[in-house]
C-alpha cells in the first residue's frame, strides 16, 4: 500500500474508533446511570429501560443509513464522514449534560431519547460510508487487509471506553460513579469528535468514486437505484443477522452478562472484556490478510459454523466462570469465531454493489438488520433473564448464526470483483457481472 493509501485508512479509522466509542460508552456506563434517570422498579428492570433507550438508537439507523448513505453516493464519501462526526459530537454532549430523574422527571429520559436517536442516525451512516471508503481506498488485492480496519477502530474506541472504565473503577469511589463520574466518557466522546471533524475536513476522496463519474449519474444513491439491486440488498441483511447477534453479545452485552449472571464483580468482568477484546481488535487485520488470499466465504463460513455450535457450550460455561481466567478465555474463544465475520464483512458488503449506490447499499439493509437484531440483542438477552430462562437467549444467538451460515453457503464469492466495474456489464474477466433483472449484479466464483 501506498502513503496516500495509509492517510485514508488512518483518519478513517481514527473517526471511525470515536463514532463508536461515544456509541458503546453508552452501553458500557449504563450499569451506572439507568438508576438516576428510571428510579422505579428493581435494577434489572431500570437496566432494561436504559437498554430499550439503546435499541430506539438501532432503529434509527436505517434513517441514518438512507440519509447519508445517499450524501455518501451523491456527494461523495468525505462529505457523508464528516456529517457522521458532527451528529455523534451533539449526541455525546447531549447525554454529558442530560438532567437525572431528580432534577428534571422524565424530562433526562427525553434528552437521552434525543441523543441516542441523534446517534443512531450518525451510527447508520458512518458504518457504511467508513465501510465504503476503506474498501475503495485499498489496493485491489489488499481491501480485505484494508477493510479490517474498520473492526480494528470499532473495537479499539469500545476498549478506550473499557480502559476508561476500568481506571475510573479503581480510582473513583461507586457513589461517584452513579452520581456523576458516569458522564466523564461522554465528554471525552464529544471532545474527541471535534478533533476528528477537523481531521475529516482535510482527507482525499477514493479514487474509485472520483473516476466514476458516480457525481454525475442522475439516480445515484437513491432508493430506486437500490431496488434495481435488491438482490445483494437481501443478501446483506440475511449475511448481517448471525454476525451481528454474535458480536454483540460478545461485546457490550458481556460485560454485564459477567458481573450479573456470572456473580463477577463489574471491575473484573470489564478487565475481561478489555483483555479479550484487546486480542480481537489485533486478530482483525491478520484475518483481512488471509481473506485476500483465501477469499471471504472460507471465513463467513467458519465464523458461522463455529458460532452455531458453541455458543450455548460457551454461554454456559461462562455463565458459571467466576474467576478472571477461565471468564478470559471463554470469551477470547467466542470472539476468535466472530473473528471470521467482523474481519471481512465490511468489504464483502461493498464488493457487492456499483459505485454510484454502493454507501446507500451497504447502509441500509445492514442498518434494518442491525435494528432487528443487533440492537434488540441486550434486550432479548435481558427479557430472557428477567423470565427466568436465560438459557433461551444462547438458543437464539445459535439460530441466528443458523440463518447466515445458509447464507454464506449458498452466496458467491466477491473476493475478485472490480469494484469500478460492478454493475456495469464491462469486461473483465472474473468480475461482476449483470443477471436477472437489470442492472442487477451477480458475483462470479473466484478462481
Amino acid at each position: 500500500m501506498g502513503r496516500e493509501q495509509w492517510k485514508k485508512i488512518w483518519i478513517g479509522s481514527a473517526g471511525n474508533m470515536v463514532e463508536w466509542f461515544d456509541w458503546f460508552v453508552y452501553a458500557t456506563f449504563a450499569v451506572y446511570f439507568a438508576d438516576s434517570f428510571f428510579p422505579e422498579g428493581n435494577e434489572t428492570a431500570n437496566l432494561m429501560n436504559t437498554m430499550g433507550i439503546f435499541a430506539v438508537g438501532f432503529f434509527m439507523r436505517p434513517v441514518g443509513g438512507w440519509l447519508l448513505g445517499r450524501i455518501g453516493d451523491r456527494r461523495g464519501r468525505k462529505a457523508a464522514l464528516t456529517l457522521t462526526v458532527t451528529l455523534m459530537s451533539a449526541s455525546a454532549i447531549l447525554i454529558a449534560a442530560a438532567p437525572t430523574y431528580d432534577t428534571a422527571g422524565y424530562g433526562g429520559v427525553a434528552v437521552l431519547l434525543l441523543a441516542r436517536l441523534l446517534q443512531g442516525l450518525s451510527v447508520g451512516g458512518e458504518y457504511a460510508a467508513s465501510a465504503t471508503y476503506l474498501t475503495e481506498a485499498s489496493a485491489p488485492g489488499r481491501r480485505g487487509f484494508a477493510s479490517s480496519f474498520q473492526y480494528v477502530s470499532m473495537t479499539a474506541g469500545q476498549l478506550v471506553g473499557l480502559g476508561l472504565q476500568i481506571v475510573m473503577q479503581r480510582t473513583m469511589s461507586e457513589a461517584a460513579l452513579h452520581s456523576w463520574g458516569w458522564r466523564i466518557p461522554f465528554i471525552i466522546g464529544a471532545l474527541g469528535a471535534a478533533v476528528v471533524f477537523y481531521l475529516r475536513r482535510s482527507m482525499l476522496e477514493t479514487e474509485v468514486y472520483a473516476e466514476s463519474g458516480a457525481a454525475e449519474q442522475r439516480d445515484r444513491g437513491t432508493l430506486r437505484a437500490l431496488w434495481r439491486h435488491r438482490r445483494e440488498a437481501f443478501l446483506v441483511m440475511a449475511l448481517t443477522m448471525g454476525g451481528t447477534v454474535a458480536y454483540y453479545t460478545y461485546t457490550t452485552y458481556l460485560t454485564k452478562f459477567l458481573s450479573r449472571s456470572a456473580g463477577m464483580e463489574k471491575s473484573t468482568a470489564s478487565l475481561v472484556s478489555f483483555c479479550a477484546l484487546f486480542v480481537f481488535m489485533c486478530l482483525q487485520p491478520l484475518a483481512g490478510l488471509l481473506s485476500d488470499r483465501i477469499g471471504r466465504r472460507p471465513l463467513l463460513i467458519t465464523f458461522a459454523i463455529g458460532s452455531t455450535f458453541l455458543t450455548v457450550p460457551i454461554m454456559t460455561l461462562l455463565r458459571h466462570a467466576g474467576t478472571f481466567w477461565p471468564a478470559f478465555g471463554l470469551a477470547l474463544l467466542a470472539l476468535v469465531v466472530v473473528t471470521g465475520y467482523t474481519s471481512i464483512n465490511a468489504c464483502v458488503k461493498a464488493e457487492l454493489f456499483p459505485t454510484g449506490v454502493r454507501a446507500l447499499g451497504v447502509a441500509l439493509p445492514y442498518a434494518l438488520a442491525n435494528a432487528l437484531f443487533g440492537g434488540t440483542a441486550e434486550y432479548v438477552a435481558l427479557w430472557f433473564k428477567k423470565a427466568g430462562a436465560e438459557s433461551g437467549f444462547y438458543w437464539y444467538v445459535a439460530g441466528c448464526a443458523a440463518v447466515s451460515l445458509v447464507v454464506y453457503l449458498t452466496m458467491r464469492e466477491t473476493r475478485d470483483i472490480d469494484l469500478g466495474r460492478v454493475g456495469t456489464g464491462r469486461p473483465g474477466g472474473k468480475r461482476a457481472e449483470p443477471s436477472g433483472a437489470a442492472g442487477t449484479t451477480s458475483v462470479t466464483p473466484a478462481s
